[in-house]
């Protein structure tokens, strides 16, 4: 080197394209970015907690529209830190977008993960509660731990077995099913006139993580096709009753609990 000359880059040559060129195939081949559906057990071994975040900013996206790095945190119960560090992960990957300080939201591919988890979580919920028998209350916990050893065979046989169900038992819609939308827009229960006439028709994704809110809803009957007439709201809760028996729902619960006019 000559001192005190500058030294110009040379372009790249045609060898070294090559190689970054093939470098890019094999890491979207790893992964399954953008050209091919992701590789679900892959992630799943390189990466155990991005099934569970990619669910999660799926679900509080199609709730409430946006999904800050806080609000992530709160549902997982975990640091800020931790999920800052899991969304660049996620971002390395190409599975999620976030400018900085912005929120988080899922690409093409992430999206494609989530819906397969929660189609995968919904199918077992059902074939817990619908075929086993096994409690109501009991079953999103369980299914859970069952989804990472679902294939996709096994999960469209599932489907078909299970009648192409639009909504999990507890009444969250399906990703892309018919009623996805009129779900995610029913009012809730403390919204409910005193004197109307209702059916629960679903139990929302934070009422299933709020503590005792399922228990609760089991031992009273509070579940999807359940009709009760709203007689009072209260402070405390909404007064319901279904003829025989009369409820107080709990506030923080009945706030999590959707419906549609009785009939309709």
């Amino acid at each position: 080197k000559s001192p005190g000359k500058a030294q110009t880059r040379q372009p790249p040559s045609e060898d070294e394209k090559s190689k970054a060129e093939i470098k890019n195939v094999c890491q979207t081949l790893k992964y399954g970015l953008k050209s091919v559906p992701m590789n679900l057990q892959k992630l799943r071994n390189d990466f155990p907690a991005a099934p569970e975040y990619l669910t999660q900013i799926f679900l509080l996206e199609r709730d409430h529209g946006i999904v800050p790095n806080a609000q992530l945190a709160d549902r997982l119960g975990v640091s800020r830190p931790a999920v800052s560090q899991a969304v660049g992960r996620l971002k390395k990957l190409g599975l999620v977008n976030q400018k900085r300080y912005g929120a988080i939201a899922l690409s093409a591919a992430g999206r494609d993960v989530a819906e397969k988890v929660v189609k995968r979580h919904f199918l077992l919920e059902h074939l817990l509660v619908g075929v086993l028998d096994y409690p109501w209350d009991k079953s999103d916990e369980d299914a859970a731990e069952l989804q990472a050893s679902l294939s996709d065979d096994l999960t469209e046989h599932l489907d078909a077995r299970l009648g192409h169900p639009q909504t999990c038992p507890h009444g969250n819609p399906m990703p892309g099913s018919d009623v996805q939308q009129k779900y995610l827009n029913a009012p809730s229960l403390i919204d409910a006139e005193a004197g109307s006439k209702v059916k629960i028709i679903r139990i929302t994704e934070e009422g299933e993580m709020t503590p005792g809110m399922l228990p609760f809803c089991q031992k009273h009957g509070i579940s999807p096709g359940k009709v009760v007439t709203v007689e009072q709201q209260e402070n405390e809760g909404t007064l319901c009753s279904d003829g025989a028996t009369r409820t107080m729902i709990p506030a923080d619960y009945a706030a999590r609990t959707c419906w549609e006019p009785a009939g309709a």
